[in-house]
């Protein structure tokens, strides 16, 4: 195969323990594919010389980069990590569009380890998730028509950042990464060291359950597929009501999600459950919101509408 018409490889490049070392080692193994995307989210004085380091850096290594500059910033009631998130996976969905990841079939990679895979499932577990959050980041996903992909979730923090000090390879300390206002700073700096002392291997083991999780909840969207042929897309009201309590829940669930783009609360799900069980006459009226729309009846279907 010719070299241009190989994958090419992006890493999502902050320049930080983690990216530099997945940067390293993609461009060990795939010299003529790799690039690097930098994200500049405009969140701290420091970020141009993020973007300094990282040029440098990639000019060193003979790897193309790619920066995107961004508004992270967040609105009133968001969270400044969802957003400073969401603003992220836009700029790489962006950067892999228009410098042909796409067209030569490649992918984004991105550098989460064991401990932010730990670290995620704990954030889970304190939400209340259901078995889709608890199965924290999965090694490959699609979003925004690019395919992602994370090839270090089974390497710990602390290996990476020994290997590259043994090697003499500098790298960027985000002083935000201490900030325990943040929820996940507080889980890395307070709760994983203490992880670490009661139980040694518990990343080992964290990722076996996250594992056995995962597959679990594959199961359940394998049942929610089966039932929603049965039930019409969007679902039939009556044929809802056929279903055993827990199937018609995962069906509306995986039905919301997959077709609408929204996941209801464990409090909406209850009450929509119960108005579904109610609807017994042609007048009854559904309508429970859901994140920025709301589901009602239609006739003798459910339907979700996104609020204007």
């Amino acid at each position: 195969m010719d070299v241009l018409a190989k994958p090419k490889l992006a890493v999502a490049y902050s320049g930080g323990a983690d990216s530099t070392a997945l940067l390293i080692e993609t461009q060990k193994q795939y010299p003529h594919q790799t690039i690097a995307f930098h994200v500049h989210h405009g969140l701290q004085a420091a970020a141009d010389d993020f973007v300094r380091h990282c040029q440098t850096f990639c000019d060193a290594l003979k790897v193309p980069l790619h920066v995107a500059y961004v508004d992270a910033k967040h609105a009133s009631g968001e969270s400044p990590e969802d957003a400073a998130r969401g603003a992220r996976y836009k700029a790489l969905i962006e950067l892999a569009k228009s410098n042909g990841v796409i067209e030569s079939g490649g992918k984004v990679l991105l550098a989460q380890h064991a401990d932010d895979q730990v670290e995620t499932l704990l954030l889970a577990l304190s939400r209340g998730a259901g078995l889709g959050g608890l199965s924290a980041m999965p090694a490959e996903f699609e979003r925004g028509g690019v395919q992602f992909a994370r090839p270090i979730l089974n390497q710990q923090a602390a290996d990476i950042r020994a290997k590259l000090k043994a090697d003499g390879i500098a790298f960027i300390e985000d002083p935000t990464n201490r900030d325990k206002a943040f929820t996940r700073n507080k889980i890395r700096l307070d709760v994983l060291p203490a992880l670490q002392a009661a139980f040694s291997g518990y990343a080992a083991t964290f990722a076996r359950s996250i594992s056995h999780i995962a597959k679990a909840n594959d199961l359940l969207a394998d049942l929610a597929g089966i039932d929603l042929t049965r039930v019409g897309i969007p679902p039939r009201i009556k044929d809802l009501q056929a279903l055993e309590a827990n199937r018609q829940a995962n069906a509306i669930r995986f039905w919301l999600k997959s077709t609408c783009g929204v996941t209801p609360s464990t409090v909406q799900l209850e009450e929509l459950l119960k108005q579904i069980a109610a609807c017994q006459t042609r007048g009854h009226h559904i309508r429970i919101k859901v994140a920025m729309g709301f589901v009602s009846r239609a006739e003798d279907v459910l339907s979700y509408n996104h609020q204007l």
